[in-house]
């Protein structure tokens, strides 16, 4: 397995990274190995990703989508 060291990362970004992975109960390093993984990682199908975005952990679940009028289609002259 590889390993990777990165340099210059500025104090607030280093605070948050440490208040998450405490949140979390991991380590710095392994909440940095997570968040490289799912940021790097494909949804296996398109579907995935839309669940992910649009389920109801996001809130979406209360979206009611407004009453719409039906009309009759257009007619053209002819």
């Amino acid at each position: 397995m590889g390993s990777l060291s990165v340099r210059r990362i500025d104090d607030a970004t280093l605070e948050h990274l440490r208040l998450r992975a405490e949140r979390h109960g991991v380590s710095m390093e392994e909440e940095a190995r997570r968040i490289l993984k799912q940021a790097v990682a494909a949804p296996e199908r398109l579907g995935d990703l839309a669940v992910g975005l649009f389920s109801p952990a996001y809130g979406v679940a209360d979206f009611e989508p407004p009453e719409r009028d039906i009309t009759e289609p257009l007619a053209f002259p002819q």
